[in-house]
């Protein structure tokens, strides 16, 4: 497993991690961690919204017969998520709010796994099979290879940045 530069951490966040958060500093109660959900709600925020206008500027491209900019936007928000995650994680200059605001609240608003679910039963619905297939394959299979892209360019940025 690759180790993070700070602390020895592991870069690949383990869930559960023993009880732990990665958004909850140790000793701090979830009760007394109230404005992690106002950070969350900030991202969620920014996120719906960026995930509308990338949808309104891509689906046109696609049409109506393909939900395009579903999978677009599945594959860049796995790319960020990936991303974002192994950055934090090996950094110590991101606090605990700005990670929950990133990741969970920004990703969890921008990505559309649910609409993912809806879109490939429609296409079953509609007997396109093939294309239902096609988007479940490249929505499952390019999202698990940007996340790996994602951490490989965290990565190198944590590798090239100067060092306190």
């Amino acid at each position: 497993m690759n180790r993070s530069p700070v602390a020895g951490r592991p870069m690949t966040p383990a869930w559960p991690r023993a009880g732990r958060s990665l958004f909850v500093p140790a000793g701090v109660t979830h009760t007394t961690s109230w404005m992690l959900y106002l950070f969350i709600a900030i991202g969620s925020a920014l996120g719906g919204v960026s995930r509308y206008a990338v949808g309104v500027a891509l689906q046109p491209r696609f049409g109506a017969g393909f939900p395009g900019a579903t999978l677009a936007i599945n594959i860049t928000g796995s790319l960020l998520l990936g991303f974002l995650l192994r950055a934090a994680l090996g950094s110590v200059s991101v606090s605990p709010e700005m990670r929950a605001l990133l990741t969970t609240g920004f990703c969890g608003g921008y990505t559309t796994f649910s609409t993912f679910s809806y879109d490939t039963a429609a296409l079953i619905e509609g007997g396109q099979y093939g294309r239902a297939a096609t988007y479940v394959v490249l929505s499952v299979g390019v999202s698990l290879v940007a996340v790996f892209a994602g951490f490989a360019l965290a990565g190198a940025t944590l590798t090239h940045r100067p060092r306190p």
